[in-house]
């Protein structure tokens, strides 16, 4: 099936709950299929008006229930614990042929869910694999999902034919569809990111425990601690429902990391040299060999560091030249701790393509760039 089908054979979408990524997707629907007819609810009717304001959804549904029964595909994007029951109030309305789908990154309890409602010839869970540090609809961007991988986890009673329109429809929008079950999905995601986030966290409280009173830790905490504990400031709230809802899988994982960290802790006590360059050389290796061309649960940074000269002006001229290249900044600061990484101008853009042309325009005019 090819992109137009997805274009083609489906155009009504409905929305329940419309944050960032729900927001996300409704953009990409209005950019790559603009005839289509898009409804959403929140229980915050400003947040469709905005949306409707900025032309990308067509109505607003004031309750879950009948105003979706003319969709073709609806989206539950409301927090996980609120779509189970958005699925009982969606269920006397859901007729055959509609597809049902979700945007939660767990996906054992939804599935349940949806086979305790009957509805699992509807049912093609979705993952869609990206994020933002901010959240909600005012954030949202049609080109979110552009490269991320979106995990598709279907009952099985789900028609083959419902389960490929949703594989073509994350091509149209440009992500890049993977077909899994929600047990591998869910194990996959405890490994590469709801226990990074739990190690991140336990990072951070770690130094935020042993720091002294000056606060010596905190005030040196840059470049490699800063970038390995960036995803600490993900919301907890979010983060407290995933532990809920992926419990086993993340309580497997944590003591598989917990054991590695002992066995490190004996090599250290044996002053196990050889062990120790085993350790750090068989990750370094296993690390370089990830594809880093597409985004994932944990976001992708797309960041340059700039020698310049200690001088009056030189960071203006920096900010100048990108600027008249049209190039969008999203941070840009000095980087005082240099442990972990070159150059002193740390400048963070929004995209591959603006870090591309960023170090391509800044290497032109002479500068180091790492």
């Amino acid at each position: 099936m090819n992109e137009n089908t997805a274009n083609n054979t489906r155009n009504t979408f409905g929305f329940v709950g419309l944050g960032l990524i729900g927001g996300s997707i409704a953009r990409a629907i209005r950019k790559y299929m603009p005839g289509a007819r898009i409804l959403a609810f929140t229980p915050h009717p400003e947040t469709v008006q905005e949306a409707v304001d900025d032309g990308v959804v067509n109505e607003y549904v004031s309750a879950v229930g009948e105003g979706f029964s003319v969709c073709d595909v609806i989206f539950l994007c409301a927090p996980v614990e609120r779509n189970a029951s958005n699925l009982q109030l969606l269920k006397p309305w859901i007729r055959e042929g509609m597809i049902l789908t979700d945007v939660g990154s767990t996906k054992a309890d939804i599935h349940r869910a949806v086979r305790a409602a009957g509805l699992q010839k509807n049912f093609i869970g979705g993952h869609p694999m990206a994020g933002s540090e901010r959240i909600g609809y005012r954030n949202s961007k049609s080109g979110l999902l552009e490269n991320a991988y979106y995990i598709l986890t279907p009952e099985p009673e789900a028609a083959e034919d419902d389960l490929n329109w949703m594989f073509s429809f994350a091509q149209a929008i440009k992500a890049l569809p993977l077909v899994v079950s929600p047990e591998r999905h869910d194990y996959a995601v405890a490994a590469i990111s709801h226990v990074p986030h739990v190690i991140s966290a336990s990072l951070v409280n770690l130094v935020r425990e042993s720091d002294d009173a000056s606060q010596f830790m905190k005030t040196i905490a840059a470049g490699g601690f800063k970038d390995i504990t960036r995803i600490s400031s993900s919301s907890p709230v979010m983060w407290e429902q995933i532990c809920m809802t992926n419990t086993d899988n993340i309580r497997i994982l944590l003591d598989r990391y917990i054991e590695s960290l002992l066995v490190f802790r004996n090599f250290l006590d044996s002053r196990d040299n050889s062990s120790i360059n085993e350790f750090f050389d068989s990750a370094r290796q296993y690390r370089e060999s990830f594809a880093d061309i597409t985004s994932g649960p944990i976001n992708r940074s797309y960041i340059l560091h700039v020698d310049i000269e200690d001088r009056p002006g030189v960071l203006a001229e920096v900010v100048m030249y990108l600027a008249i290249a049209g190039i969008n900044i999203k941070n840009i600061g000095i980087t005082h701790n240099r442990e972990y990484q070159q150059g002193v101008l740390r400048v963070e853009c929004h995209s591959s393509d603006g870090l591309s042309k960023a170090r391509e325009l800044l290497t032109n005019r002479n500068y180091s760039v790492y």
